[in-house]
């Protein structure tokens, strides 16, 4: 995929009309927004089309309402927080491409925003309907895709207005390429990359593409436990896809032959079974990889591969992660995750966090200023470290 896209920066946008593809799919408790953190990354792209003396027409989703208005994924308490950051009143249309959002829309003016409602309250959303986009894109004359969270989705908002008007990334999403395309294209070595999370299915495609990219593939969490397997070692209890042991081999065998370090889990901290997630009290002990007993089961990495993985972080001139080393939302099993988010942490490299569960832990234990930069979307970015085509950024015209 080309990851030279023009920018909101590219083009002129003074006294027109331009539809912005954000992320808004913010977290919602009793109709409060419990994290703004996606709002508040979509600001400067908006606050820039503002400044440029753009009209600026928003559109997102939010949760999954599967075609049909449900007032609990409303975008209205959106549009509240965006007025308090844009220091501006943002409108609600009470639809996407209807009456209210057509009116509204067409009496904008230069300077001011207007948000869309839910963009998934209409099935042809998902559907990436022809009509759909069309309708959309008739509000706007320029479109900016700003989204990244929902970039691996071929949607009408996020990929087929881009056929009825010429369509630029904003911010948000040319940092994302511009870090992560690098990373993965022309990055500096050693490059190390780090994967974690439950199951090897997950990540098949991930671990294929990088071994013939990186110079060492870490591999941790629940689904080293299939790799020690396809090593001859018992895993007990452990997390294990049988059906997966033969890729395992493949995957060994491909890293030999390419000169890739791959390095799994000298140690694991053993319990008997799988705990509460809060429940600190659970007793735990440490075990070599290949002395894991048969009645516990695996649960988070040790000491000694903790330093290991740190050692090949040091090294290191570009380091992507993605995925805990164990199971972190507990905190006697968040000790592999913690050195992981460190080790990146005191790094001079390039680091890169891949969204969801390890940009969470990030996060939560405070390493986030310390990062390169942490990914705004989890599928999108694994779908990115796979190498495949993202439909909301292919959809951009190129420099």
């Amino acid at each position: 995929m080309n990851y030279d896209k023009k920018s909101v920066k590219d083009i002129d946008v003074k006294g027109k009309k331009v539809l912005v593809r954000c992320d808004f799919n913010v977290p919602l408790k009793d109709g409060v927004i419990t994290s703004d953190k996606r709002i508040v990354e979509a600001v400067p792209t908006i606050k820039y089309l503002l400044e440029q003396g753009a009209a600026v027409i928003l559109c997102s989703h939010m949760g999954k309402p599967k075609g049909a208005v449900n007032p609990k994924y409303s975008l209205a308490p959106v549009a509240v927080r965006l007025s308090e950051l844009l220091g501006i009143s943002v409108s609600l249309a009470i639809d996407t491409i209807g009456p209210d959002a057509k009116s509204k829309a067409a009496a904008l003016q230069c300077g001011q925003a207007l948000l869309l409602e839910n963009t998934r309250f209409d099935a042809r959303e998902e559907a990436n309907d022809p009509e759909f986009s069309k309708e959309l894109a008739s509000l706007a004359e320029v479109y900016v895709n700003d989204a990244f969270g929902a970039a691996h989705r071929a949607h009408a908002s996020t990929a087929g207005v881009a056929d009825y008007l010429p369509a630029v990334c904003g911010f948000l999403i040319q940092k994302e390429i511009g870090i992560m395309g690098k990373a993965l294209s022309n990055p500096e070595r050693p490059f190390v990359a780090i994967l974690g999370g439950a199951k090897v299915a997950d990540k098949l495609n991930v671990i294929d593409n990088l071994l013939s990219k990186v110079d060492t593939l870490i591999i941790g969490g629940g689904m080293a436990y299939t790799f020690l397997a396809a090593k001859g070692y018992s895993t007990g209890k452990s997390l294990l896809d049988e059906t997966k042991l033969d890729y395992c081999r493949q995957m060994l065998e491909k890293a030999e032959e390419k000169g890739v370090k791959l390095l799994l889990p000298v140690d694991t901290v053993i319990a008997g079974a799988f705990p509460d997630p809060i429940d600190a009290a659970i007793a735990t002990e440490t075990v070599s990889s290949n002395q894991i007993p048969a009645d516990k089961m695996g649960l988070d990495i040790g000491e000694k591969s903790q330093a290991l993985f740190a050692e090949a972080v040091a090294s290191a001139k570009t380091v992507v992660w993605n995925g805990p080393m164990g199971v972190f939302e507990n905190p006697v099993l968040a000790k592999g995750t913690i050195a992981v988010a460190k080790a990146l942490a005191d790094s001079s490299a390039v680091t890169i966090v891949g969204g969801g569960d390890s940009a969470a832990a990030c996060e939560q234990l405070g390493f986030a200023e310390q990062i390169t930069h942490i990914s705004t979307g989890g599928g999108a970015s694994l779908e990115f470290l796979e190498g495949r085509e993202l439909p909301g950024i292919a959809c951009l015209m190129d420099l």
